[in-house]
């Protein structure tokens, strides 16, 4: 059940989730210089805000995972996805957390 303002707990990511991951992959790229020829959400958590918070554990290569922060607005305003932040250099057993 959500919880409004709070982070839900770490769940095995859905084709969804992976959908999200691929359309922001582009700005993900952008945002760290890089290019990922992996890019397979993991697990993830959201907060339920006037929107979505995903909060996404991304392999990105090898044994190396990024964090993404993407808000998802209200279905009134579209559904539109905007990649918030991400943290490099994660692992696999590194916890999903508010950032």
């Amino acid at each position: 059940m959500s919880r409004l303002g709070g982070i839900e707990s770490e769940m095995s990511a859905t084709p969804e989730v992976q959908q999200i991951c691929d359309k922001v992959k582009l700005q993900v790229e952008q945002t760290t210089s890089r290019t990922f020829a992996v890019f397979v959400a993991k697990s993830f958590a959201t907060q339920v805000v006037s929107g979505t918070n995903y909060f996404i554990k991304v392999q990105v290569g090898g044994e190396e995972y990024a964090h993404l922060k993407v808000f998802q607005s209200l279905p009134h305003a579209g559904l539109k996805l905007e990649l918030h932040s991400v943290q490099t250099g994660k692992a696999a057993d590194d916890p999903i957390v508010y950032f």
